[in-house]
């Protein structure tokens, strides 16, 4: 049973960025499923490298998008991202150190807490500033060109 289903309240309308959404979901729960299963710390290290690599990814994307946009609370939603990565990369490194128990029911549900809670959140208010400065581009175009 997975730990988080994707459902309509996280999406924000945008496809390309629910599809990464959905991913981190995917990996959130590939990781979930690993420790369930009993796998070996093998198994949770690879799964976990790639749920780090693609978080920082995804990260990255949408802080080029807020610079792209001149999105006014990019500072702040990068800090998120940056707590976010701090705390993956100390969890990352105490599996590779082999520390037991580092991969808890306590942890997992911390990631999809935060995921749950960064997307309805902070992603909407992105979405909603993009689609708003989108709408403004629009209107400014069309009176250049004299469109009522």
């Amino acid at each position: 049973m997975p730990l988080m289903t994707w459902n309509e309240k996280m999406s924000l309308g945008v496809v390309g960025i629910d599809n990464q959404h959905k991913k981190l979901v995917g990996l959130v729960n590939e990781l979930y499923d690993a420790i369930q299963a009993g796998k070996a710390n093998a198994v949770l290290g690879r799964v976990l490298d790639e749920l780090v690599a693609y978080t920082e990814s995804h990260f990255r994307g949408e802080e080029e998008l807020f610079s792209r946009a001149r999105y006014p609370c990019s500072a702040e939603h990068k800090r998120e991202h940056d707590a976010l990565t701090g705390r993956v990369l100390e969890i990352q490194a105490k599996v590779r150190a082999g520390v037991q128990g580092t991969l808890s029911l306590e942890v997992m549900n911390f990631l999809k807490n935060w995921l749950i809670d960064h997307i309805q959140g902070s992603d909407r208010k992105y979405v909603a500033y993009l689609n708003a400065a989108r709408e403004t581009e629009i209107s400014e175009q069309n009176q250049d060109l004299n469109v009522v």
